[in-house]
């Protein structure tokens, strides 16, 4: 079993690394968020160009405006297609992030249980020993008193 120094030493490193997952984590999480709000931000676009433009045809428009309309509508669901698959691989890291601060705070709880358990081991055997030197002073003195 690995010593008492050995184990806090593990136990730091799995702290410092289970931080620094939770950090990634949360700048993972952060991501998805900004992704999905500009995603809505973009879908909320479009969706008030197609109103205008239906409010404009409705009035009559040219067919060169019509034409720049579609142009320009292909442009913006390029424009959302692309911030949909920045946001699917926002989700996917964060994904990852979770996975790998749930690996280390598994491992930092495995050397916490470790340690906790060499705790116990040594308190038994001080117990132990506390226990012995208790039987052999009562030995002491009822041979003395003898």
């Amino acid at each position: 079993m690995a010593s008492k120094a050995q184990l806090e030493t593990l136990i730091d490193l799995a702290r410092r690394e289970t931080d620094d997952a939770a950090k990634r984590l949360g700048a993972a999480l952060k991501a998805v968020d900004d992704a999905r709000q500009k995603h809505e931000m973009l879908v909320g676009y479009r969706e008030e160009y197609v109103k205008r433009f239906q409010d404009a045809q409705l009035a009559g428009i040219t067919p060169m405006a019509y034409r720049n309309f579609q142009a320009f509508m292909d442009k913006l669901d390029v424009a959302v297609k692309g911030q949909q698959d920045m946001v699917v691989r926002a989700e996917q890291r964060g994904e990852q992030e979770k996975l790998a601060w749930q690996t280390a705070e598994r491992k930092r709880v495995s050397y916490s249980t470790l340690n906790e358990r060499a705790d116990a081991v040594a308190l038994k055997l001080e117990n132990k020993r506390d226990q012995k030197q208790m039987d052999e002073h009562a030995a002491r003195q009822a041979f003395y008193k003898r």
